[in-house]
């Protein structure tokens, strides 16, 4: 699996320096399912995506989708174990952190995520 940071290029902050990237079905499958926790740092992007639940999972997390330009165009802070999210069908990807981290870094609809992998910058497009 590889890892990328991402970074709100609005607001200057980092969301997290270890997001793995879910672009495979048998990672989307199975997600954060398992984990007893996601540390500060760490994350998930799950790509495609258009809405997530959380049926099975152990811990709240926050959760921005994003569309094909990295924008935000939904977000949800605090998501609970057994709770599910709107379809966004302008989203093409989601975004996974640890509950908490969208409303420390002031992450909100319009904002843009960029994806750092190694030295490179790109948009998540």
């Amino acid at each position: 699996m590889r890892y990328v940071q991402a970074t709100n290029a609005v607001r200057g902050t980092v969301l997290g320096t270890r997001v793995a990237v879910a672009d495979r079905w048998w990672t989307r499958l199975r997600g954060l399912l398992g984990k007893e926790h996601l540390h500060p740092e760490d994350g998930l992007l799950l790509e495609p995506c258009r809405g997530v639940h959380m049926y099975g999972m152990r811990f709240a997390i926050d959760a921005a989708f994003l569309d094909e330009e990295g924008k935000v165009v939904a977000v949800y802070r605090n998501l609970q174990p057994g709770a599910r999210t709107n379809r966004h069908p302008n989203a093409c990807r989601v975004l996974e952190l640890p509950a908490g981290v969208l409303r420390r870094t002031g992450t909100r609809e319009g904002d843009v995520i960029v994806c750092a992998a190694g030295a490179a910058q790109e948009v998540l497009a």
